[in-house]
């Protein structure tokens, strides 16, 4: 299943190169809300809150209840993820919080998870050169992908791995990498970063794996018109500035 991913930073949907220079920008938020309405799912990122330099709190509390969506970025404590499945989002992601001196935090892990269940729990785990990577993929923890899936597998329903190494470069993800993860654990698995081609998205979809697509879709590279025509999505493209 193709995911789009709508990220949030400084009030405008963007797209950023390997999580850091912005290659789209548009305040035309309403265009893209609409446009990817009638997807199953959409993935929906505050940037800001994700990296501890601000928030996007107006539009995901706009945005959510208008999108079967699943909410990140600064998702923090118990509270904050209530706070965001109070807006309408099915499932929150959680990611550096789930990381403590190097190591999953289970402790955090257990206590969110009996507090909303694990059913809304999507754990994000980020690699780069082979670690997972935290804080805005600043700080590697020396972990591998596989080993912090095993480790967090009881406490979500469902990961998010990100291969930051491809991430915004429209070359195509690492399928093997991915495919490691999904070796190492039970849970749904959705995989992001450069996924870029029709062809990619099969063949994770082939292997039960969910896409998550974001620049190849705002450049247009991805071509959605069957896709609209299947769903009934308007083949329309807001515009970007």
């Amino acid at each position: 299943m193709l995911i789009p991913s709508i990220d949030l930073k400084g009030g405008r949907v963007v797209q950023l190169i390997q999580g850091k220079r912005p290659a789209i920008e548009t305040d035309d938020i309403d265009a893209w809300v609409e446009k990817f309405a009638t997807f199953p799912l959409v993935q929906l990122i505050d940037l800001d809150s994700a990296m501890g330099s601000g928030t996007n709190e107006r539009l995901i509390r706009d945005i959510a209840p208008r999108l079967p969506c699943r909410v990140g970025g600064g998702i923090r404590s118990i509270a904050r993820a209530r706070d965001v499945l109070s807006y309408g989002a099915g499932a929150v992601i959680v990611g550096s919080s789930f990381f403590r001196e190097g190591q999953p935090d289970l402790v955090f892990a257990r206590q969110l998870a009996d507090a909303i269940g694990t059913e809304k729990i999507i754990a994000a785990v980020d690699s780069k050169a082979g670690r997972v990577v935290i804080k805005g993929w600043a700080e590697s923890t020396g972990l591998t992908a596989a080993e912090a899936v095993q480790a967090l597998e009881p406490y979500c329903a469902e990961f998010l791995y990100t291969h930051v190494d491809t991430e915004g470069l429209m070359q195509g993800t690492d399928l093997r990498a991915v495919m490691a993860v999904r070796r190492a654990t039970t849970r749904r698995l959705t995989a992001a970063g450069g996924i870029t081609t029709q062809a990619e998205i099969d063949e994770l979809d082939a292997a039960g794996i969910d896409a998550v697509v974001g620049m190849a879709i705002y450049t247009g590279a991805l071509d959605l018109s069957g896709l609209a025509r299947q769903r009934r999505i308007p083949n329309t493209t807001p515009r970007l500035r």
